[in-house]
């Protein structure tokens, strides 16, 4: 495999140009005729579209939706349905092979995270983004190193609101500590968000209006009752199917009652640290 660390080495005088790294990569694959296997975060159907189109050209790609950020759940759910039914719809339409693994969602943990570091309050893209990204990669890169996949990566470098470089650098630590390597990129270059608004129109799908995190939406003024009424409507309505989706819930040596017995605690302590954001949002507001 090709360690991504060695190409920027040799761009250290000069700002990285991932979308370059990943091109060198690329050529370096066509030259020994390999076809990797990737583990490529998603976190919504959206970024998923250029980043799939370009990747399945190179590689054979799994998508690892994997997003507990993303609040209310009914909203999640609706981001989940929509990225499953794109992958069926680009996988007949283009005679491709892409699955799916969704993670198990644990909100909990993601709010423990931002409140316990002092981090609602932090504006989009600061440091709660980075704790999220941050977040988010490790867990595709533990996936990939159980799954065996060649490389991890994530499909949000395709949006120009994410700091693409940040992403990388994030990637590019995390893969020291595990048995994979890093897939640097910045999907967006080459009028790559262009293409994936152009994908949406043609694939009919959902973009949302925030990033996922009840403390940014409420930033930019998302109404979010509004949001989880719209998100429920269209589930009541959604024929999408997951009987090809790979879940991650069930651990090892983990029987299907014990399952059932851990789901439903955590079920409760999602609503308990619901319950705790919520108070949040209301002191922040005044009320």
């Amino acid at each position: 495999m090709i360690d991504a660390e060695l190409i920027v080495e040799k761009m250290k005088n000069q700002k990285i140009n991932y979308d370059t790294v990943l091109k060198k990569m690329i050529q370096q694959w066509e030259k020994e005729g390999t076809k990797p296997k990737l583990l490529i975060h998603t976190c919504c159907a959206p970024c998923s579209t250029h980043t799939l189109e370009f990747m399945c050209q190179h590689a054979e790609v799994t998508l690892f939706f994997s997003n507990s950020n993303i609040q209310p759940k009914s909203e999640y759910l609706r981001r989940l349905h929509e990225q499953k039914r794109f992958v069926d719809a680009f996988n007949e339409q283009m005679n491709n092979h892409v699955e799916l693994i969704v993670d198990e969602y644990r909100p909990s943990v993601f709010n423990k995270m931002v409140l316990e570091n002092k981090l609602a309050d932090e504006r989009e893209g600061g440091a709660r983004c980075s704790a999220c990204f941050n977040m988010r990669l490790d867990l595709v890169a533990q996936k990939a190193q159980e799954l065996g996949y060649d490389y991890f990566g994530s499909a949000l470098t395709i949006s120009p609101k994410k700091n693409a470089a940040l992403i990388n650098q994030i990637g590019m630590d995390i893969q020291k500590i595990y048995g994979t390597h890093y897939l640097p990129s910045d999907f967006k270059k080459n009028k790559g968000y262009e293409r994936s608004i152009q994908m949406c129109k043609e694939y009919d799908i959902y973009r949302q209006c925030y990033c996922g995190c009840v403390f940014a939406a409420k930033q930019q003024g998302c109404d979010l009752k509004q949001v989880n009424r719209e998100a429920k409507a269209y589930l009541a309505e959604s024929t999408v199917t997951f009987d090809s989706v790979s879940y991650t819930h069930l651990r090892t040596h983990e029987t299907d009652s014990y399952l059932v017995c851990r789901l439903l605690l955590e079920k409760k302590k999602v609503q308990i640290q619901e319950d705790i954001v919520l108070q949040h949002l209301k002191c922040t507001d005044g009320t």
